[in-house]
């Protein structure tokens, strides 16, 4: 019989290059949340969810993958928006595959909708799913996400 006791899980949610300009960047494509805002949303979200969320942001694709590498031993899911990384960086596909972190790949944009270099992702094949295009909701939804496939993985 299952504890009474529900798992808390610790998540990491990773930014990529140029989301700490959300606010003043493209505001048509990114919105008006700032990454401030975004990860403040996010602490609420996840105490609601009896989970807890670290966030990181960087403009360095090695400091990512360190921080992707440090998850793989402190952490029970990630939610990553790797920005341009997403469609360039080998690097951190590897590293997400390397640690088996369950992924999920946010992008406030809808990246289909954009130019088609950011059609394709390296992040998606290892992730176990991807939401694009709702602003600062695409965060809130992968948080969700990570947390019910953590629940129900761990029945």
């Amino acid at each position: 019989m299952r504890s009474e006791i529900l798992d808390i899980f610790n998540i990491l949610v990773l930014h990529g290059p140029n989301l700490n300009l959300l606010g003043k960047r493209e505001p048509s494509f990114y919105g008006l949340a700032t990454l401030a805002e975004i990860n403040a949303m996010l602490q609420r979200e996840a105490e609601r969810l009896n989970a807890t969320v670290e966030c990181y942001q960087s403009n360095h694709e090695g400091a990512l993958v360190d921080a992707i590498h440090r998850a793989g031993e402190e952490k029970q899911g990630l939610i990553i928006n790797a920005g341009a990384y997403t469609h360039t960086s080998i690097a951190l596909r590897d590293a997400i595959a390397g640690v088996k972190v369950p992924t999920v790949e946010v992008h406030l944009s809808n990246i289909y909708q954009r130019e088609e270099f950011r059609h394709h992702s390296y992040i998606a094949p290892v992730a176990i799913g991807q939401i694009s295009g709702f602003g600062a909701n695409s965060y809130r939804w992968g948080l969700y996400a990570i947390v019910e496939h953590l629940r129900q993985s761990s029945q």
